[in-house]
């Protein structure tokens, strides 16, 4: 890892804003240019190059911040949603800063290891635990599996039997409610793929009691994400106290409940709500329970912390249409593509910054933003009121810091993209850009 010394060059700024305010959005535009905490962005592109993730260290430290606080009555163990960002110096900072993580395979995993993690605190999600993935978790002894299947049981006890150790599971419920969220992220209605119809939960507890290497310390629900209202979580915790008394009057011994993640953010505007709203309901059902919270955010402590930078390499007009195509691609930022995700999206230098990206902007035009992937679904907005743009100039995607870089890919034979993390007048390259000979390495050498 590079770590580079800013001079007096990039910190220096006209209108310089508030400490709070670089905290609370380290992502501002100051005298016509986009700047990220104390440096402006198109200084760190000139020197890394497009496309580049940058990162506000600041900003990742507050939100985990507001989670810290906002739960302080019950302390919980909050464990950080690797898959929304896997990056090692992303989750070195969190680790440092008192958080623990959720994994969902052993890649994942084996990343919290190397970021120096204790793994006594991390728990272990997913429908399709392989048995070298079990293995090498209890080989850490982690805190817990969040178990989404009868038959992934009798896979943990077969595997914890040949080792020779008690299986600390907690059982993943599908508590059938609905978070309204997107199609694909919701995880919390029957007919999802995660987790075991909350019906059947005295059944799969006995289960687990008569099973001797089997340890039943909780019940986990997650609901999908984003989740933008506080109602989901409040009925979940409900379902949870009901769960938790009956279990306990069954002779189980219930000490965790783990709630999951899903809490949203702003990608439009101000839609996202403070952890404190979250915390409202959920910590007096944690409370009620008296039971140890686990917690899995992952979203809401990265999601606003990162942005996307580009440089435009054509504009064109064919059908009608204005097409601004710019160097990061599909296979950068799979969101928009995948989910037709909305983020806001802004040249680096600018005038003026809108009070609404959606819809028409004055002195503007619609455009299709799109990147050089050969796949007519490689955009990241359709339609968008963007100002005159040109070769060589630099494009913002905001909110780009989960599930950027860890749904990434080499398609079209790529190389994915530095990331930058930015603390106050230092760039620390947390992963250099890829090669030519990245791209072949696993190959070569096959017979």
């Amino acid at each position: 890892m590079n770590d580079v010394r800013l001079t007096g060059e990039y910190v220096h700024r006209l209108t310089p804003p508030s400490i709070s305010d670089v905290v609370m959005n380290p992502f501002q535009y100051r005298d016509g240019e986009l700047f990220c905490e104390e440096i402006p962005v198109s200084r760190i592109a000139r020197d890394f190059g497009t496309p580049c993730w940058i990162y506000s260290k600041a900003m990742l430290l507050h939100q985990l911040g507001q989670i810290q606080q906002a739960f302080a009555a019950v302390n919980p163990v909050i464990c950080f949603s690797v898959k929304a960002n896997s990056n090692l110096g992303i989750l070195k900072v969190m680790r440092d800063a008192g958080s623990s993580f959720d994994v969902v395979s052993g890649g994942e995993l084996y990343r919290v290891k190397k970021a120096g993690a204790d793994t006594a605190k991390v728990v272990f999600a997913g429908v399709g635990k392989t048995d070298a993935e079990i293995q090498l978790a209890l080989e850490n002894q982690i805190l817990m599996f969040d178990v989404e299947s009868e038959p992934e049981l009798d896979a943990i006890a077969a595997v914890a039997e040949k080792m020779g150790v008690i299986a600390p599971v907690a059982l993943r419920l599908n508590p059938d409610i609905d978070a309204k969220t997107h199609a694909k992220t919701t995880t919390g209605k029957k007919g999802n793929k995660f987790g075991m119809d909350i019906e059947r939960v005295f059944e799969l507890a006995d289960k687990v009691l008569k099973t001797p290497r089997l340890k039943l310390v909780g019940i986990h629900m997650h609901l999908g994400s984003p989740i933008l209202t506080t109602e989901p979580y409040e009925l979940a915790g409900q379902k949870a106290i009901e769960v938790t008394r009956d279990l306990r009057a069954r002779g189980h011994e219930i000490g965790w409940v783990n709630l999951g993640g899903g809490f949203g953010i702003s990608y439009r505007g101000s839609e996202g709500l403070p952890a404190s709203e979250y915390a409202k309901v959920i910590v007096p059902a944690v409370q009620e329970m008296g039971v140890q919270l686990a917690l899995e955010p992952g979203r809401f402590i990265t999601g606003n912390a990162g942005i996307l930078v580009s440089e435009v390499v054509y504009t064109k007009r064919e059908g009608g249409k204005l097409f601004v195509i710019q160097d990061a691609a599909m296979n950068d930022l799979m969101r928009p593509a995948m989910y037709d995700a909305f983020h806001k999206i802004w040249p680096v230098k600018a005038a003026a910054e809108p009070a609404n990206y959606e819809g028409k902007i004055e002195g503007c035009e619609a455009c299709d933003v799109v990147g050089p992937v050969c796949e007519s679904g490689d955009y990241f907005a359709k339609g968008r009121y963007l100002p005159p743009v040109q070769r060589g100039d630099l494009i913002s995607i905001f909110s780009a810091g989960a599930y950027g870089t860890s749904m990434s890919s080499n398609y079209n034979s790529r190389p994915r993209a530095v990331e930058l993390l930015v603390d106050q007048g230092h760039v620390q390259v947390v992963r250099r850009r890829e090669t030519y000979d990245d791209l072949i390495a696993a190959e070569m050498d096959v017979e």
